[in-house]
């Protein structure tokens, strides 16, 4: 799993297809990430607490975690993931393209 919370990531397939966006949760068990303003549907809510006047709501839904690439904060590309073992014996996640550690 390379995508973590608050990334940016670009989308590769679908509707919303070359679009970025920053992840909002990551749903390891499924392999579905929730990225903030791709994905909007229409929901129609009944009046609640959170909802108070109810109707017809919109909310990003989630995407296959494969259908989305990193994107480098170093060279602002998408591009695959490595993991580096740097001093100490630390896993850590570096860029392809620009061989840079991102954290």
């Amino acid at each position: 799993m390379g995508i973590k919370k608050e990334d940016t990531v670009h989308v590769l397939t679908g509707k919303y297809k070359g679009k970025q966006g920053r992840v909002l949760s990551v749903d390891k068990t499924l392999g579905r990430v929730l990225i903030e303003k791709i994905n909007i549907i229409k929901k129609h809510m009944k009046p609640n607490k959170t909802y108070a006047q109810g109707g017809i709501i919109e909310k990003e839904a989630p995407i296959q975690l494969s259908n989305v690439m990193l994107v480098c904060p170093k060279c602002n590309k998408p591009s695959k993931i490595a993991a580096t073992v740097i001093d100490g014996g630390k896993k850590h996640r570096s860029c392809k393209k620009c061989k840079e550690v991102i954290d």
